[in-house]
């Protein structure tokens, strides 16, 4: 090899543990934006300062944006040939972001064993459903937190009703095959979790109910934290049909199939996993999930959880 060679010759990366993660079914999750319609309370807005916090307090700014729509897709692109095969476009809320077009419409396939994933509020699925359906999702994934006026303004802050949640969703089942709920469990929707389950199974839409994530945002309101065992015990008077899947990575989950819906529950009971260098994190004793998917944001950041972030 020449000298000239050797100067501009690529150096050797070795992917390995990248195609491990990938096989114990990590993820990456692009923040396309910490801007959002709305304001969640428990929101941690992928470790970017959440919506409710900046409508609190105006001084408290989200990080700036650095990165484009080119730069969105090279990492993409570079992270699922490098192993990842899970991709989950997150925000914020992120059919706010004005690079939301140029980045879902121009997605590579995502190929037979990989898939791309939008989760969102769903409140502007249907006014931006012209360019939307011709992105290449494999899913939309909606926050279905609430079931009514009420308890959308209790949670989320917002004059929005519920019916531009439900529209959402059915824009989303208009364009795309597969389209499922998550529901964090709450003090705030302890009455209407059987009306969300009801609604899901009525649709047949798979759902998942997810206990909540402390995080240094949302610790004022911990206590309206509900656990997940009223939830299961429910359905078990639904079904038989249960087992337990520990990927290897974040939270172990129950899985339920009622004529054929598939509900999952974030348990906490079934532990927490924590792979590669969790193992030396210095805030390994704060986490509450482990190490399950590799973040990357607006700013040109990426972290491995909101914890260390």
């Amino acid at each position: 090899m020449n000298a000239a060679h050797s100067r501009t010759a690529k150096p050797h990366i070795d992917w390995t543990a990248m195609r491990n993660f990938a096989a114990l079914r990590g993820q990456l999750r692009i923040s396309l934006t910490p801007v959002c319609n709305i304001a969640c309370w428990f929101c941690h807005n992928e470790a970017d300062t959440p919506p409710p916090l900046t409508r609190r307090d105006r001084s408290r700014r989200p990080r700036a944006r650095h990165y484009t729509a080119e730069d969105f897709l090279t990492v993409i692109s570079a992270l699922m040939a490098a192993g990842l095969k899970r991709t989950y476009f997150t925000g914020g809320e992120p059919l706010t972001s004005p690079l939301a077009r140029d980045v879902l419409t121009n997605l590579a396939p995502s190929g037979p064993d990989a898939s791309y994933t939008l989760i969102t509020n769903g409140t502007r699925v249907r006014a931006n459903r012209s360019w939307l359906k011709l992105a290449p999702l494999d899913k939309v994934k909606v926050s279905l937190h609430y079931f009514s006026d009420e308890t959308l303004q209790a949670i989320a802050g917002t004059r929005l009703g519920i019916a531009s949640v439900l529209d959402g969703i059915e824009a989303a089942r208009e364009m795309f095959d597969r389209v499922e709920l998550n529901c964090l469990l709450q003090k705030e929707n302890a009455h209407e979790i059987h009306s969300i389950l009801d609604y899901a199974l009525a649709q047949r839409l798979p759902v998942q109910f997810i206990e909540l994530v402390d995080t240094d945002f949302n610790q004022e309101l911990a206590p309206s934290a509900v656990p997940a065992d009223g939830v299961i015990a429910h359905l078990r008077t639904l079904t038989r049909d249960e087992h337990i899947e520990v990927a290897g990575v974040g939270q172990g989950r129950r899985v339920f199939r009622i004529d054929g819906i598939e509900i999952d529950v974030i348990h906490r009971d079934l532990g927490r996993h924590h792979v590669g260098q969790c193992g030396t994190c210095p805030v390994r004793s704060k986490c509450v999930e482990g190490f399950w998917a590799l973040r990357a944001d607006h700013a040109g950041g990426l972290q491995p959880c909101f914890v260390a972030g």
